[in-house]
């Protein structure tokens, strides 16, 4: 695999190409408005300078691969794979994987970035099938060791092989997830940020003393409040929305208050102001 391509130029999209291009790959970095798409990019540059001046990277390594990143609005070309890292929205995402599926070579591998959604209905709305996988990185990617491979149905063993045989190249360790919503990391970890926001609604202590209390009571790096600002207040609505509605567990639910900032467009340090307030 040498050409690589990601849909999508935010947080999630701009890590995962950046981690692609240091592992030497060529990466095609798209999104719907081509400033997005330079947005994105001027950030993994700025990511990588600051990379240089902890000493970390080498400026040449650097600039070798800012240079392999280029930008666009549509996939074209000889892509290997692309990875799929735009909102978390079925219909969304059905769209984009008929239209890879149509634009992009045969033999191209279409993985998703899905935290909580059927990569089984994703592969069903193209012509490949046994080529769609879940391909979950962590956030930040840059830091995070992890990558969720999540199965299909119709996912193929050479398609799988594949995966994970990338992944490790980009530096990261892989776990293996049967097709479930949430998948491993997100099926534990959102009913637990959702009962810190029932938590903070109830009254029981401030945001501050929540994460706090996590944070030293558990020897977590990060609150869960703090936590589901980095991730979005959206994002991590619309998982614990899946979890609800795939499996039918009121455990599941949304917490109100979480409803309530999201229709503020208090979505956490994207925004400036979540459970915590960002400078």
């Amino acid at each position: 695999m040498k050409n690589f391509a990601v849909i999508g130029a935010g947080q999630m999209g701009a890590g995962i190409a950046q981690v692609a291009a240091l592992a030497g790959l060529e990466v095609l970095l798209v999104d719907a408005k081509a400033e997005f798409a330079e947005k994105g990019r001027a950030g993994i540059a700025s990511q990588l300078g600051k990379q240089v001046e902890k000493g970390k990277l080498h400026k040449a390594d650097a600039d070798a691969a800012l240079a392999r990143i280029k930008t666009a609005t549509a996939v074209s070309g000889e892509i290997d794979l692309v990875v799929e890292a735009v909102t978390e929205n079925l219909d969304v995402k059905k769209k984009i994987f008929a239209e890879l599926d149509a634009s992009l070579p045969k033999h191209a591998i279409l993985a998703s970035n899905t935290s909580s959604i059927s990569i089984t209905a994703l592969a069903a709305a193209t012509k490949r099938p046994d080529q769609v996988i879940g391909m979950h990185f962590m956030n930040p990617v840059p830091v995070m060791k992890l990558v969720e491979i999540i199965r299909g149905l119709q996912t193929s063993d050479a398609t799988y092989d594949a995966v994970k045989a990338l992944s490790e190249k980009l530096g990261k360790t892989t776990v293996l997830a049967r097709e479930a919503p949430g998948f491993i990391v997100n099926r534990i970890l959102i009913p637990m940020l959702n009962e810190a926001v029932f938590v903070l609604e109830g009254g029981l202590a401030s945001a501050e003393d929540i994460d706090t209390a996590m944070k030293l009571g558990t020897n977590q790096p990060m609150g869960p409040l703090q936590l589901a600002d980095f991730i979005g207040l959206d994002t991590v609505l619309a998982i614990c929305e899946v979890l609800h509605g795939e499996l039918g567990d009121d455990k599941y639910r949304p917490a109100p208050l979480l409803r309530r900032y999201v229709a503020a467009g208090w979505l956490g340090k994207k925004s400036g102001r979540g459970f915590h307030t960002y400078g």
